[in-house]
């Protein structure tokens, strides 16, 4: 009923141990409580945006990573732990460790995203600023190759559009 990436990423949420209680209401529901939604909703929303801006003719670049504020190099610096992350969880056996990491990257994605509700400037795309623009798609792209290969280690679809 709920499909096999729902029920895959929800056994992943728990350790081997852990008793697993499967709430039907919470996989179905389209919020932060149900995991794989957010992980998925945040790769789709990535992927929107990037074809946002194509549409309105700008292009990821890394020429200009300078122009990155505070809050993009938070999400750059967690970023950086997925492959010591996914090391590590391959090691240990663990691969619950992938999907809290995933968890955690969708949440620094969304919050870094609603900062441009309410500050323009902070939005992927500012229009009257190519390079600022550029920069912060190329993260977004990176953010969204991260979480097109984690979700495939757990064997999950990143989804394009929701």
């Amino acid at each position: 009923m709920v499909g096999k990436d729902v029920v895959r990423f929800t056994m992943l949420t728990r350790k081997p141990e852990a008793q697993m209680d499967f709430d039907f209401d919470k996989v179905v529901e389209a919020s932060k409580d149900n995991p794989v939604f957010y992980v998925q909703y945040a790769h789709a929303r990535i992927r929107s945006t990037l074809r946002k801006g194509e549409g309105e003719g700008f292009a990821p670049a890394d020429t200009d990573l300078e122009l990155l504020g505070e809050e993009e190099l938070e999400l750059v610096k967690l970023a950086a732990q997925f492959p010591r992350l996914v090391e590590a969880a391959a090691a240990a056996r663990e691969p619950h460790r992938v999907a809290f990491y995933l968890y955690e990257l969708a949440g620094a994605l969304h919050a870094y995203w609603n900062l441009g509700n309410d500050k323009p400037e902070k939005r992927f795309i500012v229009a009257q600023n190519g390079k600022l623009s550029a920069a912060r798609l190329y993260l977004a792209t990176q953010i969204g190759q991260l979480i097109h290969n984690g979700l495939a280690i757990l064997g999950v679809e990143a989804v394009e559009e929701m």
